[in-house]
């Protein structure tokens, strides 16, 4: 078992709330990684202190709190953060990354004036049919290689490019190799095939598609949308997927107002996610549930539409996360620090408010309490910025400012 101290941390924030501190900041700090958890953090004099006083304890505190006594003959790797800040790895809960082919010409004709629509779907619909198991596999791999590389260290993938039950299962599939966070997504878009035959293909999605992917699965989903499918449509597929052992998710309000909210809210969804377009009722409604508001910051990025507005929904009492929605039609981006820098530049939150959303939001958003902060007994999940503060990431957007990165305890 391996044995880390990452030591002389600028700001080390653990989103471990404290003296009214939300995201728990510690200066000049210290963090002990013994295998793939986190065993200790601290201020880096205390560690001092206490290996100097020949292991005597520092009053009364908990164990999980004292400093540990080290020696060097125990190996322990010492790495210096020579005054850099330290922060939670990125948690990105709602992603697209298994699927074939380009969209790029439509993001040149938004650009210049075409207004986004959510047809395009069924382009890449037909683009991943053909694609192989290895070509999919690979392309997968290398988004995985990219999320990594920016800090992301905990993430979700839907399927909803198949829309078949065979192809909805290999992107199930393929999609669990990487992640346990596996979302089945055949209620995407209405395939093309099935235009005149909705009932048909909601029949599909309830039975022989979900038994084919819900081993495979953790969350069911549904695009609630204008030209997706209609509130009815949607609460009948997440009861089927709840009825299988899934837990349900939701895509809602994006295109405009509607009943996504209020459904994820109803059925007690984990998240909905977009959340663009809310009525007075939405936002009381999660201020008033467990469910979280997930904005895709990258969607109105690339498609020109509304922000979302996330000071509304924390003045009101909400959880709000922050995701990518990596996808190639309306968000083909998977830096989570790019999401920070717009939700700082265009969602009235604080650079506090965008880092704890973009990692203790998304681990919330997957109920998920062992990632997202840095806490002993967490999983060992970090990621040291070549900056002082984690401000820097909204301060300096489009620069990469992501040093090393450790999942459960390895850096990469």
């Amino acid at each position: 078992m391996t044995t880390t101290l990452i030591t002389n941390i600028g700001e080390l924030t653990t989103n471990v709330a404290s003296d009214g501190d939300a995201l728990g900041a510690l200066h000049d700090a210290a963090v002990l990684i013994v295998g793939d958890r986190i065993a200790w953090v601290g201020p880096a004099s205390a560690l001092d202190r206490e290996s100097a006083s020949g292991g005597r304890e520092v009053g009364n505190q908990p164990a999980s709190r004292r400093p540990p006594v080290l020696s060097p003959e125990e190996g322990v790797e010492v790495v210096d953060a020579g005054g850099r800040a330290v922060i939670p790895g990125f948690v990105d809960s709602h992603t697209h990354l298994v699927f074939g082919g380009d969209r790029a010409d439509e993001f040149e004709a938004r650009m210049t004036g075409t207004p986004y629509a959510a047809g395009g779907i069924r382009r890449t619909v037909g683009a991943t049919r053909s694609a192989s198991d290895e070509e999919l596999r690979a392309r997968l791999a290398g988004f995985v290689a990219e999320l990594h590389g920016q800090g992301t260290t905990t993430f979700e993938i839907k399927t909803g490019y198949g829309l078949t039950v065979a192809d909805e299962e290999r992107l199930a599939r393929l999609a669990a190799e990487v992640t346990p966070e596996v979302t089945f997504l055949g209620a995407h878009v209405v395939p093309a095939e099935y235009s005149e035959r909705r009932d048909e293909y909601v029949e599909l999605v309830c039975d022989a598609m979900l038994h084919a992917c819900a081993p495979h699965s953790r969350w069911i989903d549904v695009f609630c949308e204008r030209g997706a499918f209609t509130p009815d449509e949607s609460r009948r597929i997440l009861a089927a997927g709840v009825a299988h052992g899934l837990e349900p998710r939701v895509h809602g309000n994006q295109l405009g107002p509607g009943e996504g909210v209020g459904l994820a809210v109803e059925l007690g969804a984990a998240s909905v996610d977009h959340c663009t377009y809310l009525s007075d009722d939405d936002v009381a409604a999660l201020a008033g549930s467990t469910t979280v508001a997930t904005l895709l910051p990258g969607v109105e990025f690339s498609t020109r539409q509304p922000y979302p507005d996330a000071r509304r929904l924390i003045d009101a009492g909400a959880t709000v996360a922050l995701a990518s929605d990596c996808n190639p039609g309306s968000s083909f981006t998977s830096s989570m620090p790019l999401m920070i820098a717009l939700a700082v530049r265009e969602m009235g939150m604080s650079p506090a408010e965008a880092v704890w959303a973009a990692t203790a939001g998304g681990a919330k958003a997957l109920r998920r309490d062992d990632v997202g902060a840095l806490a002993p007994g967490m999983r060992a999940d970090l990621v040291m910025l070549d900056a002082p503060t984690r401000v820097h990431l909204a301060y300096r957007p489009g620069v990469p400012l992501v040093r090393t990165v450790w999942i459960g305890g390895a850096a990469l």
